[in-house]
Parts: C-alpha cells; sequence; structure tokens
C-alpha cells in the first residue's frame, strides 16, 4: 500500500501554489497530449490525483466521453468535478479493477512508495493498459533541481533525490525501453507566496520538520532570497509503454 501516513499528511502540493496555476495546468497537459496519442474516446487514470486539476482540465481539452478516474488516500473538499475520484491506493485498485486504460499518470507519487511497491504498482499498470497506453511517471528532476530551499530542507531534498535517482536506476534497468524525457516549467512567484507554501509544508521533504525548524526555515529563505523567486520547475519523465 502507499505509505498511508505520509499521503495523508501532504494535502498542500497542489494547492494554491504554481502547480495548480492555470498555466501550469495548460503547460503541463500540452506536455502530455504531445506524449501520447489521446483523443475524446480515452481512459485515463491518474494515482494520486490530489485535487483533480490536471486530469479535469485535461478531459474538457481533448473532450473526453468518459471522466478520468483519480486515486488517492485524501480526499480534498475542493476537488475537481471533471473526474471519478476514488479514496483508494493505487495497488489495491489496481489489483482489483478489470478496467484498462489509455494513459496512466504518476504524477510526483512514486517517491513516496518502498522499491517493491514501486515494481509492484507498474506491473498492475503494465497490466491494465490498452495496446497503444503509456505509463507517465513524473518526479523532481534529481540532477537538475532549482527548488528554493532553507539549509535544512536542502540537506533533506538531497538526500531524497539520492534516493530518487536509485528508484529511476531501479525502473530503467527493469524496463530497459522506457522512454526519458523532461518538463520545465518557469516559475515566478512573490517571496511572501513562497513563505506561505513552506508554512504549509507542500512539499513531502518538508512533513517531518517541526515547527521551530519550520520557522528558522522562514526566517532563512526571508534573508536568503530577494522579493520575486525566479526558477524553473524541473520534471523527469518516464514513458512507459505496454
Amino acid at each position: 500500500r502507499l505509505s498511508l501516513n505520509i499521503m495523508k499528511s501532504l494535502k498542500n502540493w497542489d494547492n494554491k501554489t504554481w502547480l495548480s496555476s492555470k498555466n501550469y495546468i495548460e503547460s503541463f497537459n500540452k506536455f502530455l497530449i504531445q506524449n501520447t496519442k489521446l483523443n475524446s474516446r480515452s481512459e485515463i487514470l491518474d494515482i494520486g490525483c490530489g485535487r483533480g486539476k490536471i486530469t479535469g482540465n485535461l478531459a474538457t481539452k481533448i473532450k473526453l466521453i468518459n471522466k478520468p478516474i483519480g486515486l488517492d488516500v485524501e480526499n480534498n473538499k475542493d476537488k475537481s468535478k471533471k473526474i471519478i475520484f476514488k479514496k483508494i491506493d493505487a495497488i489495491t485498485y489496481l489489483s482489483k479493477t478489470k478496467k484498462t486504460f489509455d494513459l496512466i499518470l504518476i504524477k510526483q507519487t512514486i517517491h513516496l512508495l518502498k522499491k517493491n511497491q514501486i515494481l509492484r504498482l507498474l506491473s498492475l499498470c503494465k497490466n491494465r493498459l490498452n495496446s497503444n497506453g503509456k505509463i507517465i511517471i513524473l518526479s523532481l528532476d534529481p540532477s537538475k533541481n532549482e527548488i528554493p530551499t532553507f539549509s535544512l530542507m536542502k540537506k533533506k531534498l538531497e538526500e531524497s533525490l539520492k534516493r530518487d535517482k536509485k528508484i529511476f536506476k531501479l525502473i530503467t534497468k527493469t524496463y530497459p525501453k522506457i522512454i526519458i524525457k523532461n518538463f520545465i516549467f518557469k516559475v515566478v512567484i512573490t517571496k511572501n507566496e513562497y513563505l506561505k507554501m513552506i508554512k504549509k509544508r507542500y512539499i513531502s521533504t518538508l512533513l517531518s520538520f517541526n515547527d521551530k525548524q519550520i520557522k528558522v526555515g522562514l526566517n532563512e529563505i526571508n534573508l536568503k532570497y530577494k522579493n520575486e523567486l525566479n526558477f524553473k520547475d524541473r520534471l523527469i519523465c518516464l514513458i512507459l509503454k505496454r
């Protein structure tokens, strides 16, 4: 199963951040369409969907006949009405369903799983793909990370990204025909907005920090950065076909 305690705590990753902005969602869905063969009859599964804003927007964009299915262990109040939401972890759902998909999206979720869970999940996903279907896995690029950090956050994030490298190595070794691409989004955000995001622990790296550590981090960010932050949100993208 997904790491439930972590997943339940991670409520703010797509809430009032650049990840929920119209520009980000439009840019990301353009990337998805370019790398798939989606049409109005496509069946889509979003694993770790959060509020489902991305796949909800995608459904409108390609005029989907059937709503995408979104899986998450956290049931957010303001989730998109354009998806069919299921409060369940992906391994349990995929073990039971007979439904097949043209796109299975795993965005910034895979790092929350253990290695054996990742292999189990991808095996289940592959078995649930239609003939031209694709699994698209996205995670922070461990080699070119530009996310603004304070010292303790940087240390923890670097540890996490080292583990991510091992995860990607495991996946590419298991599936040598996998295609690797990059999604890059230019972020412009005020420092005050970013401080609010830190306070809400918008990224899984911050979840283990206590209030005092967050307070120290906020002060450090305040001193370290200018009033406007400009950086690239870089994701590595693994595309796996049936």
